[in-house]
This record gives structure tokens, sequence and C-alpha cells, in this order.
């Protein structure tokens, strides 16, 4: 029924492609994208339908944006209060992303959810990179992946280095007591010297950074605090109680591994919404532009429909007066 309708079409405008070769062109622009394969013309009941889907879509898009501004409220206040959490142990241990030791363990921080730009795959390329320059004949490197859109991408070529995954961490607000069990959880699960969090820091809406923090073992630890350095400061200080240097530095180094946890996903999870803001503002202008087309292409097609009718009945006219 379809193809038949599409055909009346087409024998509808034959007389105006015969002898009007100007609109034959402009008509065959028109159609180019819209018209079904043999179609010479396009229906004004296809543009309408292509303008009804692209009216409906830009309604989808403004929505996502409304809800991501709305979260994004709600993220970005607890993001930066939580960095108050590790420039403490910055201060106090440096910061050593360039130390070299045998175990890593790139702990990837992404989102479960996408049609948020590029900031997964900016993660995944930024731990594929430190994964690279962190392995060799004498090292081991695992991963572990927080977030579904990590986990996809890097199961495709390192499905073997993946030691853990963690998915639907943003289901529900996180605080920092479910976040230290995670943390918990992955210390009991790795063998590590060095533990690289990879995250996208916050910055604006339209701006993240990709970020890598980096947590030493109680052993790497105590190694750089007797070689000097920022980490030889350790020893100036006085432990109070009856825990030993070894027990106090394993508690340091699992403190700090979950406040940079918490801080990550949080600022991850604020780029996320920015990212997504952004997508969709660009999807709605675009959709807008799309409509603008279609309107026109509709209209010209009207026009073209009605210009041929009136010469059909000017030339029935002109016959039969002749």
């Amino acid at each position: 029924m379809a193809m038949a309708a599409l055909r009346r079409e087409g024998r509808r405008f034959a007389p105006l492609i015969s002898h009007n070769p100007i609109n034959a062109v402009r008509s065959s622009l028109i159609s180019e994208d819209l018209a079904p394969q043999g179609a010479r013309f396009v229906s004004t009941q296809i543009v309408r339908t292509r303008m009804k889907s692209v009216k409906n879509i830009q309604k989808i898009t403004k929505a996502m944006k409304m809800v991501a501004a709305s979260k994004l409220r709600a993220i970005q206040t607890r993001a930066e209060n939580s960095r108050g959490l590790w420039q403490p142990f910055t201060a106090l241990l440096g910061d050593t992303p360039s130390v070299d030791v045998k175990k890593n363990v790139i702990v990837t921080i992404s989102s479960d959810k996408g049609l948020c730009g590029g900031i997964n795959s900016t993660s995944v390329k930024i731990s594929r990179a430190i994964h690279k320059l962190s392995s060799g004949p004498e090292k081991e490197t695992k991963y572990v992946v927080l977030g579904e859109k990590a986990k996809a991408q890097l199961i495709r070529d390192s499905k073997k280095h993946i030691e853990l995954s963690i998915t639907e961490l943003q289901k529900n607000p996180l605080n920092y007591t479910q976040v230290a069990v995670l943390a918990d959880d992955i210390l009991k699960n790795v063998e590590y010297d060095a533990l690289r969090i990879v995250y996208n820091k916050f910055a604006s809406v339209v701006s993240f950074m990709p970020t890598m923090s980096t947590v030493l073992s109680p052993e790497v630890l105590e190694k750089e605090a007797e070689s000097g350095g920022k980490l030889g400061e350790l020893d100036s200080y006085e432990i109070e109680g009856g825990e030993t240097k070894a027990e106090v530095l394993q508690n340091l180094s699992e403190f700090q591994f979950g406040c940079f946890l918490f801080n990550g996903i949080l600022e991850n999870a604020c780029s996320e919404q920015g990212a997504r803001m952004s997508a969709m503002d660009s999807s709605s202008r675009n959709a807008g532009d799309m409509l603008d087309r279609l309107t026109l292409t509709y209209n010209r097609t009207r026009q073209a429909s009605i210009t041929t009718e009136l010469t059909e009945i000017i030339s029935g006219a002109s016959a039969l007066e002749g």
C-alpha cells in the first residue's frame, strides 16, 4: 500500500518534472535525504512523520538536560566538600605518581549510563596509558573497574587484566560509610604496591580534568620514608598509643584510599552530569536546526504540489478553450 501511494505521488508530479527542469532539480535536492529508494519525490506525509519524531527527541533531550542540571546541583556541593578529605594526605605524604613498584592496581572510575560525551572514553584512555607505562617483564598491573561504561570498553582488549569490577555505584546517593566498605572490599581482593585512582575532576559544567591519585601500600610507604624526601618527614611525628609504625602506616594507607576513592567517585559523578548537560544541550540545538530544515522541505514540497495542480488546471482549461 505504501509503495502504491508513492507511485501515485510520482505520477502526480510527473508533469512538473517534464515541463519545468528547475523545479525538477529543486525537488530532487529536497527528496535526496527523505525519499525512499526509487521515489522521485518526497511525500509530505514522510516529512510530517520525520518532523514529529524530531520534536519528540528534542523534548526528551531537553528533559534530560533539566534532570542532569538538578542532579549536578545536588552533587557539586558534596564533591567540593570531599576535597578537604584528601588534601591533608597530600600535605603529609606528598604526591608520588612516578613511583616505580612491581604491583600496580589501576582503579578506573566511570559511569553506569551513557549520553554524557567522551567522559568515560577519556578515563579508559588514561587507564590504558598508565597500564602500558607501568607494565614490564617483572611487573604486574591489574584493573579494578567501577562503572559499566569503563567495564564495557576495557573488557574488549584487557579482560584478563581486570581483577574486580563493580557497577551500579550511583544507583543510590553514596555516603562515606558505603565507600569505605567498598574500599575495604577492594583492598581485601587485590594485592598491590600502588593503587592508581583514575577519575575526572570537576572544573565547571563544560570542563573536567582527567586526574590520577596514587595511594601506596604500607610497605612501600615505609621504604619511601626511609629513603627520605617528602615521606622522610614521617619520622619527625610522634606516635601516641601502643601502635607501632607499621600499624600506623597500615591505617594511614587504608584511610587515604577510602578518602581518595570517595572524592574520586563524587568528582566523576559531577563531571558526568555536567558532560550530560552539555551533550543534551547540543542535541536539542541540533534537533532545532533539523526541524528548521524539515519545515523548509515541507513547505517547498507542499508549494510544488500546489503549483503542479494549478499547472494541470490551467493546461486543461487551455486545452478545452483551444
